[in-house]
């Protein structure tokens, strides 16, 4: 593909429609959001040529008044962060960009490389720190035929992937007139307050010289690793033989980096324990650490389960005593510390699976996404799960040191289960059906020129 042209054409800042109260001037963050990392969570949706008469204006402004409306009720993403205790929900606005991309939508995903999605994100602020920007921050993309991407960066302060995918999809359902309601999914200290807990360093993602890969698992690869497994594992998910599989061979490329030196290994997966509480809280992500060692996929896999089981016993208690649980938390954090303490060599990789989140349902009124991505990550270590458009199947982001890389994208098991960056529309009638609104877009602008 020839170089990708990304013209920024406007750019301004959305307020909410109706002015915060006083009361609610100061937002209060959780015990969670207070440690968490400084860094923007990105999505990128991908949307079909419109077969309506709406144009990019009239988008554009659909876009922007929706979005004012819905900020009258994520009010505290319009503020400003103040020290790591709370928002100043100062109704300053978030950040609107609107841009030209002077290529077809076909082209980028026929080769959906990352260099190129990553110009499709605001000031390229995706993955990284969020005080560089607002809280918040949008850019709307135009391609040459008609198709669009829309994506959002959001400082993790505020919220997870639950809490983007869930606002997102709110934004969406005010464009649209769907008549949803809109139900902010922010972590809110009366349920996980910091109560007399000392105030932990924030999280600070980890850099360096890194390589980002995305792997696609489809349903028929995923049935046969849940075969591999099955004799010794009870049920195991989709999400627990992908993690695994990923996990095994991220430890074999940096062992072999590493002239085969064999290094103790630390996996902290993102588990959803709001499901887990009694009673059950809207979806919500946490981090419980588990040791591993390279081992089978049986013993991996077996491990995540019986370490989930034992956090979840342990450590997840009636909602009405979220501090004990916020120290349940901090006290998992001691025990990772410990064992960087015991030895400097301690390789640790983070997983977060954003499975089963409606990532695909967010209709603004022209039809759901046709592929949705959050480009390159850009910390050391880092898998990313999500459900393919298909639902059945898992689409991996796995980013690494380089040399890891080098070994990890030619290792012959992953390559075994997973294809490398494939067309997100791999079936030839979603090709067909892209390349169809593409050119009735074209006919329509030519139409227009005409008259």
């Amino acid at each position: 593909m020839a170089t990708v042209q990304v013209e920024v054409i406007s750019r301004e800042f959305i307020k909410p429609s109706s002015q915060t109260p006083t009361h609610l001037r100061n937002f209060n963050l959780s015990y969670f959001d207070q440690i968490a990392a400084r860094m923007y969570i990105p999505l990128v949706f991908f949307y079909n040529p419109c077969n309506t008469a709406a144009t990019t204006f009239d988008t554009s402004n659909l876009l922007k008044k929706s979005l004012s409306e819905t900020l009258t009720v994520y009010y505290p993403f319009a503020g400003k962060l103040k020290d790591r205790e709370f928002i100043d929900c100062d109704d300053e606005g978030v950040l609107f960009l609107e841009a030209k991309v002077k290529v077809k939508m076909s082209e980028i995903l026929d080769d959906p490389r990352h260099e190129i999605l990553d110009l499709l994100f605001a000031d390229n602020l995706q993955w990284n720190d969020a005080s560089l920007s607002t809280l918040l921050a949008v850019q709307v993309s135009y391609f040459d035929c008609g198709g669009m991407a829309l994506s959002v960066c959001m400082a993790h302060k505020i919220g997870d992937a639950a809490t983007l995918v869930n606002f997102v999809n709110d934004w969406a359902a005010k464009a649209s007139n769907s008549g949803k309601h809109v139900s902010p999914l922010l972590c809110v200290p009366p349920i996980f307050p910091r109560g007399d807990i000392p105030l932990m360093p924030e999280s600070s993602p980890k850099k360096g010289k890194c390589s980002s890969r995305r792997f696609v698992f489809d349903a028929p690869k995923i049935a046969a690793l849940k075969a591999i497994v099955a004799d010794r594992v009870q049920k195991p998910t989709k999400v627990e033989v992908v993690s695994g599989l990923l996990y095994k061979c991220a430890i074999s490329a940096a062992n072999a980096s590493s002239s085969g030196t064999t290094r103790p290994a630390l996996l902290i997966p993102n588990v959803n324990l709001r499901s887990r509480m009694i009673p059950p809280l809207p979806e919500n992500r946490m981090i419980p650490p588990v040791l591993k060692r390279e081992d089978s996929l049986h013993s991996l896999v077996s491990q995540m389960k019986e370490a989930l089981s034992d956090f979840c016993n342990t450590c997840v208690k009636n909602v009405s005593r979220g501090a004990e649980l916020a120290l349940s938390i901090r006290k998992q954090m001691e025990k990772v510390k410990e064992m960087y303490k015991s030895s400097e060599q301690v390789v640790q990789h983070n997983c977060s699976s954003w499975c089963r989140f409606p990532i695909y349902e967010a209709d603004f009124g022209w039809g759901k996404p046709v592929w949705v991505s959050i480009g390159a990550c850009l910390d050391k270590n880092v898998i990313i799960l999500m459900d393919s458009k298909s639902g059945d199947g898992i689409e991996a982001i796995v980013t690494l040191e380089e040399q890891d890389m080098a070994a990890f994208e030619c290792d012959e098991e992953l390559l075994a289960f997973a294809a490398q960056n494939p067309n997100p529309l791999r079936s030839q009638e979603q090709r067909m059906l892209i390349a169809e609104a593409e050119l009735h877009s074209f006919v329509a602008e030519l139409g227009k020129g005409i008259e």
